[in-house]
């Protein structure tokens, strides 16, 4: 599905993030891949990307500082390097803008939380754009839930979510006239690194287990990652501006199954 194509995934940090599923999934896509890393992640990232090929390279870069940004493009352009898509997992909040009162978040945790979580992905457009081949790129990025719901906990990080859907529109209609592409996987809760950040995250787990119409593991990151592949892929090459559930069902149930006449 992804034969011939270069991929950049960004926000591999643990064997169990989706990064790192997607990773696994387009290599066995035929895809070559390359990865980013911050900088403090970049040992680690480095054993999780070796133990499943080796060859993958990894360059240390934070998608929040513009001038390494710039420089980086600027040095892979000049290698003649070509991205036909790339994964946006780059997410973050500190705990003052997930957990306690909402109006109790300062201006400083809501602002790191929305540079980190939507900003970025503006900038891999950006980036994607500079070093997308002659027919295009794909650029995805991964939401929660999107359901227009307010959740006990998640507070800024909804907020976050539902600025990245609207970017992901705007990227769509300023780079589709040049072939570019721009979708959001909604994916339900994951144990991830970033879900470990999440104060009281069983309370989204315990919602998925007793809703979703199918089976949902939160150990397992292969149906999103298998989703981003397809994003990636020539087989979506007329969606853009979307949003795709990989939930097990979520977003389609009015009520848990609890609540449900016997």
């Amino acid at each position: 599905m992804l034969n011939g194509k270069s991929i950049l995934i960004t926000g591999i940090a643990t064997d169990d993030s989706i990064a790192t599923a997607t990773l696994r999934a387009a290599l066995r896509a035929g895809a070559r891949v390359r990865a980013t890393a911050l900088p403090r992640d970049l040992d680690a990232v480095r054993d999780v990307v070796s133990s499943i090929d080796p060859r993958v390279e990894i360059d240390p870069l934070d998608f929040t500082d513009a001038d390494a940004v710039s420089t980086w493009t600027r040095e892979r352009k000049s290698e003649g390097c070509r991205l036909d898509g790339a994964l946006h997992a780059i997410a973050f909040a500190p705990r003052g803008a997930l957990d306690g009162a909402f109006l109790g978040a300062t201006e400083l945790d809501v602002t790191q939380a929305l540079r980190t979580s939507v900003w970025t992905y503006a900038v891999l457009a950006r980036v994607l754009d500079e070093l997308r081949g002659e027919h295009g790129a794909s650029l995805v990025g991964l939401d929660f839930d999107a359901g227009g719901r307010a959740w006990p906990i998640y507070n800024w990080m909804g907020v976050c979510k539902a600025a990245l859907r609207e970017s992901s529109r705007y990227v769509a209609r300023d780079l589709g006239p040049r072939g570019v592409r721009s979708n959001l996987i909604a994916a339900g809760p994951l144990l991830t690194r970033a879900a470990r950040g999440i104060p009281r995250f069983e309370l989204l787990t315990n919602a998925w287990e007793q809703t979703t119409p199918m089976a949902w593991d939160p150990r397992d990151a292969s149906p999103v990652a298998d989703v981003a592949c397809f994003l990636l892929s020539d087989l979506a090459r007329a969606i853009t501006g979307e949003l795709i559930h990989v939930d097990g069902g979520f977003n389609a149930m009015a009520m848990s199954r609890g609540l449900t006449p016997s």
